[in-house]
């Protein structure tokens, strides 16, 4: 909490290196390069009577809201939203920054964590509250924090300046560049790749896990 304490704005980074960033239809959350605009920028309110809780807005009055709708049918992890402040529903808009070491985790009303997600589409650069569920997500769920000491006087940079970043944001495949892929083998690794996400971020789908088995088995025919 201490890191929220003092600070009038944060950013917010996740374990990739991208910022949390509010996009500008009011409504939609996803990680960035670019930390540089004010949609980057969330500005730190106390809540009273609950001295570890707080809330966190964007520019455009919208609050970092914990949903308790599934991102994906079949799959762990709520979605994550801008939400309008309603009296009444203070809960999901309240969370709570728990240290650990230099970073923090922020663990929304239901008891889950914010989480920046990694991997290939629809996960690249998604935002959810979930669980981590093995070694690979744990570090999934925890935030550097930097203070931004005049958040009223960031001004918005042209998106023309970070057109390259915000590209490479958007592109599909893993987090390492699909661009490496080759020859008959490529389709057959982003299956893989897509597949091994689904597993770690908790499918609870049977045929997920089959497939998974059977694109092993193709990959090994092709090299043979």
């Amino acid at each position: 909490m201490e890191y929220f304490n003092k600070a009038k704005a944060v950013k917010l980074q996740s374990h990739l290196g991208k910022y949390l960033v509010a996009d500008d239809d009011n409504h939609k959350l996803r990680q960035s390069r670019n930390g540089s605009t004010r949609k980057a920028i969330w500005f730190v309110e106390q809540v009273e009577g609950k001295n570890h809780h707080l809330r966190l807005r964007t520019s455009n009055g919208r609050y970092l809201t914990a949903t308790d709708a599934p991102f994906l049918l079949g799959v762990t992890g709520n979605k994550v939203v801008q939400g309008i402040f309603e009296k009444g529903s203070d809960w999901e808009f309240e969370w709570e920054p728990i240290t650990e070491g230099f970073q923090v985790k922020l663990r929304s009303w239901c008891g889950k964590y914010l989480r920046g997600n990694g991997g290939t589409l629809p996960w690249r650069n998604s935002i959810t509250h979930d669980d981590p569920h093995s070694s690979v997500t744990r570090d999934w769920i925890l935030w550097s924090v930097e203070a931004v000491d005049f958040p009223e006087k960031v001004v918005s940079l042209a998106e023309s300046e970070f057109s390259s970043l915000e590209s490479e944001d958007e592109v599909p495949g893993s987090e390492e560049p699909v661009s490496s892929l080759r020859g008959q083998n490529s389709m057959l690794q982003v299956r893989h790749l897509w597949l091994t996400d689904l597993l770690n971020l908790g499918c609870e789908n049977e045929l997920v896990g089959k497939c998974f088995v059977l694109t092993k088995r193709e990959q090994k025919s092709r090299l043979e």
